[in-house]
């Protein structure tokens, strides 16, 4: 009698299994929100703040005229799809009982800074993304292929960045 294993890749499956049945009978339980604050810090520097986490420092290259304590926050971005990517593929791999030994998520983005600094209109941020993942894993092409595919299309960040979705921004004088 086989059983199976109760953590794949240090997932615990019991609590994703929990997690998709829940959400799944109550689609309320599904509905999260999620809250960032971010204080400027001097020159261009920011502190931001995720829970009770330790800040997330932000500043600019010296060639972009800052002090390049810290990545700036359009390398934020890309490191965030990387990470959202690495959930799920470390979440849906041990959910199909594959082992990963290794996964590193390549991710590099195209940006024109004219919009940004004033000098044209149109679109400042990101024109283009280019993920790219290296998984080791005994699984076969074919299984890591369907892992990645649904890893795709499943990645909070990755749809945030290529769908467009509304923005409020307002100013309150402190």
């Amino acid at each position: 009698m086989s059983t199976q294993p109760a953590t794949v890749n240090e997932i615990d499956l019991a609590v994703i299994g929990r997690l998709v049945e829940r959400c799944g009978n109550d689609p309320e339980a599904a509905q999260t929100s999620w809250t960032a604050r971010t204080r400027w810090t001097g020159g261009f520097r920011s502190a931001s703040y995720v829970r009770e986490h330790a800040p997330i420092v932000t500043d600019e290259p010296k060639g972009l005229a800052g002090s390049d304590t810290a990545p700036n926050p359009v390398e934020y971005v890309l490191a965030a799809l990387g990470s959202c990517l690495t959930v799920g593929y470390t979440a849906a791999a041990a959910t199909q009982g594959i082992e990963l030994r290794s996964l590193e998520i390549e991710v590099n983005g195209n940006l024109d800074l004219r919009v940004f600094l004033g000098l044209d209109q149109g679109h400042a941020g990101y024109s283009r993304i280019e993920v790219t993942a290296h998984v080791d894993s005994d699984a076969d092409e074919d299984q890591l292929q369907r892992l990645h595919e649904s890893v795709v299309a499943t990645s909070p960040v990755g749809h945030t960045l290529e769908n467009p979705i509304a923005l409020q921004a307002r100013l309150v004088k402190a």
